[in-house]
């Protein structure tokens, strides 16, 4: 037996490890600095130093939530994925609207960060700032019609979710908007939302992405350092079509694991619901360090931007608020749990590498099995 068909050899699993990677490979690593196309997304109180270092040692790519890490530790979260991970490339998500947008932008050319999720908000100078610092600019959308936008401020990448995403999510699924935007952008094309496995991922590539991200499977691991009981919450769901959307916590469309705090609102008066989301505005507001100016100026670029998101503007503080009671504070009875649908699929708690590994796995399996159909 030569020692490259010695399953215990070093040379094999270097010959496997080389296999797999050139079985997989897209442009998207090479932009990312990834070794394989598979993207933690930045899920708030969630997509911390550890989880994100978890996922890049194990060959994907992470995102921080820039979002929901306080304004004087997130250098320090930066520098500690960097030191975890032997300063590998990963990425950091922001919104506009937060008080400290400014000094995220700065922090991620200061530390040359590989690349920056979004939504829709950075102009066509913001963006045009990243780019020049050699940063990928990688927006999540819903819909074409958001793509094309991201695109004409300057998106060099697009992650575009399906419906059966978590959280915050459209109406279209994935295997729809999926090849929609792949045929009509010439930038990459990552795929978000229903994927958990190695058949969704080549499923993804067949469709003609690049990569794909998740959020509810990295989530869903014994990385995520999020609390037992709120996890246990997550496994203990099996039923698909029961982590369904609701317009409850900020008046925009939220995918999530049905729980007591949504049963209550949907007993709850209009009045009782406006009344619980301006406590939380200024709860969110408070923890931020968002001054009253800074929040006025917010809403009157909603108003100018579109009059009708005012209310949505004014409720958004929610949904960081409540997922803060059940990812950080283990209370998932008394906030909200953002869910794929995959949340029904996963039935154990993997490490990141682990979880990768497995993906890689089955994703080479099945594309083999495809090869011998047509050979």
């Amino acid at each position: 037996m030569s020692i490259d068909s010695d399953p215990n050899s070093p040379l094999h699993d270097m010959l496997g490890a080389i296999a797999a990677k050139s079985e997989l490979y897209t442009p998207l690593c090479d932009l990312l600095g990834c070794r394989y196309p598979i993207v933690q997304t930045a899920m708030g109180w969630v997509a911390g130093s550890s989880l994100v270092a978890a996922t890049t040692k194990a060959g994907g790519f992470g995102f921080l939530a820039g979002a929901t890490i306080a304004a004087d530790r997130i250098e320090d979260e930066i520098l500690r994925v960097k030191e975890l991970t032997g300063d590998q490339p990963f990425g950091l998500n922001f919104h506009m609207f937060q008080p400290n947008a400014q000094q995220l932008l700065d922090l991620a050319v200061k530390h040359k960060l590989r690349a920056v999720s979004y939504g829709r908000g950075p102009d066509k100078k913001v963006i045009g700032r990243l780019r020049d610092a050699g940063i990928v600019c990688m927006p999540t959308v819903g819909a074409l019609k958001h793509a094309q936008k991201a695109i004409e401020m300057g998106a060099n990448v697009i992650t575009i979710q399906g419906g059966e995403g978590g959280g915050h999510t459209g109406s279209v699924p994935t295997t729809v908007l999926l090849p929609q935007v792949v045929d009509a952008v010439k930038v990459p094309v990552v795929a978000a939302g229903g994927f958990y496995d190695g058949r969704g991922f080549v499923a993804a590539l067949a469709f003609g992405a690049q990569g794909i991200a998740m959020g509810t499977r990295f989530m869903m691991t014994r990385d995520s350092g999020v609390p037992e009981v709120t996890l246990q919450r997550y496994l203990a769901t099996k039923d698909a079509e029961k982590i369904q959307i609701s317009h409850l916590v900020d008046g925009m469309p939220q995918r999530m694991i049905p729980n007591e705090y949504l049963a209550m609102l949907e007993k709850a008066s209009a009045f009782k619901r406006l009344r619980i989301a301006l406590s939380l505005a200024l709860q969110w507001k408070a923890q931020t360090g968002m001054t009253l100016q800074h929040a006025f100026s917010v809403l009157w670029q909603a108003f100018r931007d579109d009059a009708s998101s005012v209310a949505q503007t004014v409720m958004a503080a929610n949904a960081p608020m409540l997922l803060q009671r059940a990812m950080v504070d283990g209370k998932p009875a008394e906030g909200v749990m953002s869910a794929g649908q995959v949340a029904a699929l996963i039935g154990r708690l993997d490490t990141c590498q682990e979880v990768i590994d497995g993906m890689v796995a089955l994703a080479c399996e099945r594309r083999a099995a495809l090869n011998m159909m047509t050979a």
